[in-house]
């Protein structure tokens, strides 16, 4: 039998400290409000494959998250009280911890793998830029 990989598989991190695995399906993030009670207390730990820049923007008002490169190389562009920052993350290993309740989105360049450590509660979602 194949081993799960985070790419088709979540875990998520109890406020226990025991995790739940889950097998990622188109309603994985609707499931995973109603199984976790919203999220709150609960991390979501993912792994994605980019093949471009995010057409969203996105913060996490319960946590920071930890956003890691696996492959390839993206940008983080994070709307700081002071402006904005980018981050980029060039090598295997390289890593990025997008402060609680901070505005961000991903420029991709190259096919691109990120894994994820997600404070999910509350988590917002705008499609337009923030500037």
């Amino acid at each position: 039998t194949e081993m799960p990989t985070l790419f088709d598989h979540f875990v998520v991190a109890k406020p226990n400290l025991t995790m739940a695995q889950l097998e990622v399906s188109p309603s994985i993030y609707a499931e995973l409000e109603t199984s976790f009670n919203g999220f709150k207390s609960h991390n979501l730990i993912a792994a994605h494959n980019f093949q471009e820049s995010w057409d969203v923007w996105e913060k996490h008002p319960a946590g920071d998250e930890l956003v890691v490169l696996l492959s390839g190389r993206a940008i983080f562009h994070l709307k700081m009280s002071t402006g904005r920052e980018s981050v980029e993350l060039a090598e295997a290993g390289a890593f990025t911890v997008v402060p609680k309740g901070i505005w961000h989105t991903a420029e991709i360049h190259e096919p691109t793998k990120l894994l994820f450590f997600t404070p999910g509660e509350g988590t917002l979602n705008s499609p337009t830029p923030i500037e």
